[in-house]
């Protein structure tokens, strides 16, 4: 991997830097209990809080792990409804970033900032240069991009600020928009799921004419994902809650259409997650009709209890972080000499990784999350 070094930065600090008229300080401080409160915190390498009066900026920044280089992760914002919700979400999300870049391979650790602010309305220049100053007091320690709620106009703003960006279009020296890199993952996913379950050689250029995917969720990702889905000759169940996006699918990708809560009843062969996460829980999954979940939500399992759940139902679960790694593989390769052709060919490991997952669960009985999770701590040693 030594052609991607450009983002890789210097060793990062253990300490951030004051920001004048900022306020930054450990969200240790800020909760009875501390972090030991939240039982999504998991030996955190450090977790921020920075508060900033005159752009409004409220954000927590959760650094999970730095073994594996400088961490990388976007930037949510989100109208959420406590601190409490915020931070947490941090949390879960930069550890599954660790463990999703420690699995497909790219010298990053893991992170995620969320900032606390509906993205339809409390959205200011000054708000997200505010964040650039934020990123920049840690010296590297934290290179940020788009997420959920945020764009990539947002993240040039951001960079106003901060060099410690990642993800911004090819004219601007980037990698563009990861979400169709991501969406080939998914389809790469799909395609090792489905070779696996008939005992068929991982080929991520095979047709699918006798496959039906339930696709929940058409945004830019789950839109990707079914354009994929649809050039291979699969055929399409999808749901959003935009009904426009909906009525495009039904007329260029001849999808068939059914409600937000009638996607789980669906009978196919897989059903694709790609919207929120947590959709996989104990009601969803006694509903599912499908052989296997392959999707690009984050975080798609509810509880610790829904992996076994599936292993008993005979579901094949392709791990969410696992399957939704393209686009981290592709922002992995920026820098002078940009290939996506590279950054493609990374990404359709994804499906021998999975094949490797789900070997290992069946020989040794195990549910494929607990083993994608052993195989991300074993390259996430020594620290964890």
């Amino acid at each position: 991997m030594d052609d991607r070094e450009a983002i890789r930065g210097e060793e990062a600090p253990d300490e951030w830097q004051p920001v004048e008229g900022m306020r930054i300080v450990p969200a240790e401080t800020l909760f009875e209990g501390g972090l030991a409160s939240f039982p999504d915190y998991w030996e955190h390498e450090q977790v921020l809080y920075c508060e900033d009066e005159a752009s409004g900026l409220k954000s927590y920044l959760s650094i999970h792990s730095t073994v594996l280089g400088p961490c990388l992760g976007g930037c949510r914002m989100f109208p959420y409804a406590s601190d409490r919700e915020a931070l947490t979400d941090a949390l879960r999300l930069s550890l599954a970033m660790s463990y999703k870049h420690a699995v497909v391979d790219i010298a990053h650790g893991g992170a995620k900032a969320v900032i606390i602010g509906d993205p339809r309305t409390d959205k200011t220049p000054e708000l997200f240069r505010a964040f650039g100053r934020f990123v920049d007091a840690l010296g590297g320690a934290y290179i940020t991009g788009e997420d959920l709620g945020t764009s990539i106009e947002d993240v040039r703003i951001i960079g106003e600020t901060t060099s410690y960006i990642a993800g911004l279009p090819l004219e601007d020296g980037g990698s563009g928009d990861p979400s169709s890199v991501t969406a080939y993952g998914v389809f790469c996913a799909i395609q090792a799921s489905i070779a696996y379950t008939r005992g068929n050689p991982y080929n991520p250029k095979a047709g699918l004419p006798d496959i039906a995917v339930a696709v929940q969720g058409l945004g830019h990702v789950g839109w990707s994902v079914a354009e994929h889905l649809h050039a291979a000759g699969a055929r399409l169940i999808v749901c959003d809650i935009d009904a426009a996006k909906v009525a495009r699918a039904q007329e260029e990708l001849g999808a068939e259409a059914v409600g937000v809560d009638e996607i789980y009843d669906v009978e196919a062969d897989v059903f694709a997650p790609c919207a929120l996460g947590g959709v996989l829980n104990a009601d969803t999954v006694a509903r599912l009709r499908t052989p296997i979940v392959a999707g690009s939500a984050d975080n798609q399992l509810a509880d610790e209890r829904v992996p076994r759940m599936l292993q008993v139902m005979g579901i094949l679960y392709a791990p969410d972080y696992v399957a939704n790694g393209g686009g981290v593989i592709n922002v992995s390769y920026e820098g002078e000499g940009y290939s996506v052709e590279k950054a493609l060919q990374h990404t359709e490991h994804i499906g021998r990784t999975l094949i490797e997952i789900f070997h290992t669960a069946e020989r040794e009985g195990m549910t494929t999350a607990a083993v994608a999770d052993r195989m991300a701590g074993e390259r996430l040693a020594p620290r964890h």
